[in-house]
């Protein structure tokens, strides 16, 4: 397996990983979140045309494994197990999610959030979830907060999100790994 520097289709990911790790890294601190306390699941691509997806499909498939794909909200999600995991800020994270686009038009087309596990199961996830957050955070202008449960076809497990974004860079919290998740849809 390649690491993700070796391969020529991912330059621009490889490229914009220094601005996605100022922008979460100036998010956390807004958010009064130490990143380095969490266990990030994975972190997640966003793009416009369909051939940019397939150019990082073919591109991660060579950093690692297609570890999923399933369709939610109408369109294909790709998860790739890397083989070297990505350093972002103070985090090692080795899962990569790559949703092909949708409706919905994203600022920017590159990393766009990570996803972090707070253990403890879907009851009373949002509060758990929510305590995370100073609370200056959660009426500070242009944060917003969306609650959500995001399911495959074939999943099993249930695992709500809490996102919360400032419109460049996006931390959600779910109460299961999506390797979790993936294992939920084979039982």
């Amino acid at each position: 397996m390649l690491n993700m520097k070796e391969v020529a289709g991912l330059a621009d990911l490889v490229n914009d990983m220094p601005r996605f790790v100022a922008a979460l890294t100036a998010f956390a601190e807004k958010l009064h979140l130490d990143l380095a306390t969490y266990h990030a699941d994975h972190i997640s691509l966003r793009c416009h045309q369909n051939t940019t997806a397939d150019r990082w499909r073919q591109g991660l498939s060579q950093c690692g494994t297609l570890l999923n794909e399933t369709e939610i909200n109408g369109r294909p999600i790709c998860l790739f197990s890397l083989e070297t995991p990505l350093s972002v800020g103070p985090l090692s994270i080795d899962l990569v999610e790559l949703p092909y686009p949708g409706e919905k038009r994203y600022p920017h087309e590159g990393w766009e959030h990570i996803e972090l596990v707070l253990s403890g199961g879907e009851e009373g996830f949002y509060s758990r979830a929510l305590a995370q957050l100073a609370d200056e955070a959660l009426v500070t202008p242009g944060i917003k907060l969306k609650q959500s449960s995001p399911k495959g076809e074939h999943e099993r497990l249930p695992n709500p999100t809490l996102a919360i974004t400032d419109g460049t860079v996006t931390i959600k919290f779910h109460p299961h790994s999506l390797r979790d998740v993936v294992a939920s849809e084979r039982e």
